[in-house]
């Protein structure tokens, strides 16, 4: 069994890591939605052959577990090393006090069973004194955190959100305030004190990123944040936190960061046909700007309103272009076409599942890096996960006490 990660097991794991990534970037850098061939498939062509010739359906099934794929080497040997590599191990949890009655009523099931698992998690040497919910929505874990004797603050940019927290916490006779504040702000700063202990459940990148420095800043005697959306940011590049990220060769872009969040675990069908189509028409499209501008290279298009699904495939494909300044001419095929997007679609899914072996890896290599940090600036941190991936995929947690 994997253990949590902790003292010097966390640096150790970083550098691994950084190893792992460093010298495999040629296959989980370059993505298949934006090549028609990858660099890497001159390198290993029964893999790529492999791969190239499985259905949509397929790729489907081995997505969030495409470790489990029996496919042409170097795949297995990649898989293992990833496996291990990414392996972290459960916290300990301890049995929470009962709940207010109906605290959990308008919070959907997913979200509720997310904020039992964490706050289970939330072991401490010292019981807090006062939480801080960072980016609390409606503040509904500060809610359930909170116990008789302790104070609760809720920061959240939202009005609406704020309004509906407020009245939820007057409801239940909580001693809860809830503010309305920009976390990026340069005034943040200033709800921020050093008997609080903050807790973010999925505040997404720059959000968490900030709280981190904020907290250490402070003097929070504890915090607990399990991380998201890496690449919600602002910044073009990643900016490492630890000494050992910012010494690290690995140069990562906002596509890169993307790369963990592409593994989905509750989209609905209807939801995923929509995915779908859109996606297979893009790669259509695509096969179409390369021919019309006689440049053999992907151009980014602009996101588009889910009713330009709804258009005949060829003027979908004519009102893009003209979004482009380009000009589809006269006499496509227009059916060939969209079967082409389809078929490229089932090839870039299969072909995506060798880069989803290093979703986890490099997910784990960022959240190591905020560990880092923290461990820098004096606390005791522990890693690990709150949860099964099924109930998130974005399962871990660090937690972290002054010393």
């Amino acid at each position: 069994m994997p253990s949590i990660l902790q003292g010097p097991a966390l640096l150790d794991r970083f550098q691994a890591l950084d190893g792992f990534l460093l010298e495999h970037q040629a296959l989980w850098r370059p993505r298949p939605f934006n090549h028609l061939q990858l660099p890497w498939e001159t390198a290993h062509p029964e893999l790529a052959q492999w791969l190239r010739q499985r259905s949509l359906e397929d790729a489907e099934a081995a997505h969030n577990h495409p470790e489990l794929l029996q496919a042409p080497a170097p795949f297995a040997q990649l898989a293992e090393q990833a496996r291990a590599l990414g392996a972290v191990g459960e916290l300990p949890i301890k049995a929470l006090p009962a709940h207010h009655p109906r605290l959990n009523v308008d919070v959907p099931g997913r979200k509720w069973q997310q904020i039992e698992a964490f706050a289970a998690c939330l072991q401490f040497e010292r019981a807090p004194a006062h939480w801080l919910d960072w980016c609390s929505g409606k503040g509904h874990l500060g809610r359930r955190l909170l116990q008789p004797g302790q104070q609760l603050t809720c920061l959240e940019y939202d009005p609406a959100l704020i309004d509906s927290g407020e009245q939820l916490s007057r409801h239940h006779g909580l001693p809860a305030r809830h503010l309305h504040q920009d976390v990026l702000a340069d005034d943040t700063a200033q709800h921020l004190r050093a008997e609080h202990s903050p807790v973010a459940l999925h505040a997404c990148g720059d959000l968490h990123v900030r709280l981190i420095q904020l907290a250490s800043q402070q003097g929070c005697p504890q915090l607990a944040i399990a991380p998201c959306c890496y690449n919600r940011t602002r910044a073009s590049h990643y900016q490492g936190l630890s000494t050992a990220a910012r010494a690290s060769r690995l140069q990562l872009s906002l596509e890169d960061l993307a790369l963990p969040m592409s593994e989905t675990v509750t989209a609905g069908a209807r939801v995923r046909r929509q995915r779908d189509r859109s996606m297979a028409r893009r790669l259509a499209f695509d096969l179409l700007q390369r021919q019309v501008r006689g440049v053999d290279q992907y151009l980014p298009t602009p996101s588009l309103p889910s009713h330009w699904l709804d258009k005949p495939f060829a003027d979908y494909c004519r009102d893009l272009a003209a979004l482009k300044d380009l000009s589809t001419g006269d006499c496509q095929d227009w059916a060939a076409l969209e079967a082409a997007g389809w078929q490229r679609l089932a090839q870039v899914r299969n072909l995506e599942l060798l880069r989803g072996l290093f979703r986890r890896p490099l997910e784990l290599w960022l959240v190591l890096d905020r560990a880092l940090f923290l461990q820098e600036q004096g606390y005791a941190v522990r890693l690990g996960t709150f949860c099964q991936a099924p109930l998130t995929p974005r399962n871990l947690l660090l937690l972290a006490e002054r010393r």
